[in-house]
């Protein structure tokens, strides 16, 4: 089940609220951890099993480090276990086929009969749901979280449906109090609806219809200068408007229930910088990467080669943890790269005022970088690439040009025009200088009287196309 869909918006939504707000406050844990199972049912009931399975390893993983944590060393080993168990899980569902299809490759070249294939199927949200996990038993064992005792109250914080399948990745010391103290209010309720249907239009009317540009584009073979530039940048908006949205979903559907969770994007296409831009796009990964993976390494606290290290292993093993793809790999190699390039370089990552030089490099190396994204294999990311430098013909073919629509060329359009308001508005807002010249934003009450009518234009275009999933549910 997606929140994109009619079956959650017109069934399973409106019956989950009545259910929860019927409850008494005491059982409303149990409506949430109820209700998320469903939802996560909804795909397929038997990998609810290994859903439940992982929770009831880690709650009980949490209270072995806690009774242990008198002896660090025996603690130690219980932390290992639960990580170990934890990524055993997420390393067969998602990286076993990927592990055999690389070395059939390399028995190949040898001349080698290959292994045979895995078939294996990748449970949805997995590698959301496991890094939660893994964050909340390290930081028992950090003392920065007493271990649960209550496994309803933890079950549903694995399980919490708003955010189960994309995130934003919550940590349990940040929303733990949250599960048995939160408010609840119309004004609350209406905050998150208005947010709900924020995401909601970004997803369905924004991405959805700029999404089949990126597709015939990357299906190209030989694909023209334009052809490349079009598609790429049909897919750096699409992939924006389609994550940041689920996203704003999530936290709108939180703030319904009285949960506030961590912001999870911030403009990210305003950034100066590539070390910038990991601190406005999909925030809640980034500061996961950092404090779980970066500092353990040792961060920036052992010389400078080793800093270099630290980032260029952080974001490698954060590019893998997005798809068991080679393309993933290099993805984050090549945004690993940059950040250390811009360590050397003292590039700071909250630089006051705007360069347009700066914001048009920067916007050239994401854009580059999500072609490693998208494509399928390398080999069609080193041909869009290509294209995109001039390798080839320059005007768009005519077998782009035959697949598109008006409707989509204008909304990829909407979507910069977009990006660019809000993003004036955010560096506008962090400019300590008064801004020069006219500005341009869009006037609130103005924005919340087109979030209504522009709501239900896309609840239509949804039941007309019936099917919408999301970019992130494959990861």
């Amino acid at each position: 089940m997606v929140f994109s869909s009619n079956v959650f918006l017109f069934l399973f939504l409106p019956l989950f609220l009545a259910l929860y707000y019927a409850c008494p406050r005491r059982g409303r844990n149990m409506v949430i951890l109820v209700g998320s199972y469903v939802f996560y049912a909804w795909w397929r009931v038997d990998f609810l099993l290994l859903f439940v399975a992982v929770t009831a390893w880690n709650f009980g993983m949490g209270r072995a480090i806690a009774a242990r944590l008198g002896d660090r060393d025996r603690a130690r080993r219980w932390l290992a276990t639960g990580v170990a168990g934890d990524l055993a899980v997420l390393g067969y569902f998602k990286y076993a086929g990927f592990g055999v299809d690389s070395l059939n490759a390399l028995l190949q070249l040898s001349g080698s009969a290959p292994i045979t294939p895995l078939e294996i199927i990748l449970p949805i949200g997995i590698s959301f749901y496991v890094f939660q996990a893994v964050s909340y038993l390290v930081d028992v064992y950090r003392r920065d979280v007493e271990a649960s005792r209550d496994p309803v109250g933890f079950a549903a914080f694995i399980a919490l449906f708003p955010q189960l399948i994309a995130g934003p990745v919550l940590r349990y010391k940040d929303v733990a109090d949250q599960f048995y103290r939160r408010q609840h209010s119309v004004e609350l309720f209406a905050l998150g609806a208005t947010r709900f249907m924020q995401g909601f239009i970004k997803k369905v009317f924004i991405a959805d219809t700029i999404a089949p540009i990126a597709d015939a584009a990357f299906a190209l073979e030989n694909p023209s200068t334009a052809d490349a530039w079009i598609g790429a940048l049909a897919y750096t908006a699409q992939l924006y408007f389609d994550f940041s949205g689920y996203s704003d979903m999530a936290i709108g559907l939180g703030l319904m229930i009285g949960f506030r969770f961590v912001e999870n994007f911030n403009q990210p296409y305003v950034s100066q910088s590539i070390t910038e831009f990991w601190r406005r796009w999909h925030i809640s990964l980034s500061n996961w990467l950092r404090d779980y993976l970066y500092v353990p390494l040792g961060g920036n606290r052992h010389g400078t080669l080793r800093t270099y290290r630290n980032l260029m292993l952080t974001m490698l093993l954060g590019g893998l943890w997005h798809g068991a793809n080679w393309t993933f790999v290099v993805w984050g190699a090549w945004h690993g790269a940059w950040l250390a390039i811009e360590r050397m370089l003292g590039v700071k990552a909250n630089a006051r005022g705007f360069s347009l030089g700066r914001w048009g490099l920067t916007f050239l190396l994401v854009i580059f970088g999500w072609v490693l994204f998208r494509a399928p294999d390398l080999s069609v990311a080193t041909t869009f690439m290509s294209a995109m430098l001039g390798v080839g013909g320059n005007a768009p073919s005519t077998d782009l040009a035959a697949q598109l629509t008006g409707l989509q060329l204008g909304m990829l359009v909407v979507a910069y025009l977009v990006i660019v308001v809000a993003g004036t508005r955010v560096r506008q807002r962090e400019t300590v200088a008064r801004p020069q010249g006219p500005t341009l934003v869009l006037e609130r009450p103005l924005l919340h009287a087109l979030v209504l009518p522009l709501f239900a234009l896309a609840v239509l275009r949804l039941a007309a196309q019936s099917y919408s999933p999301f970019l992130y549910f494959q990861f």
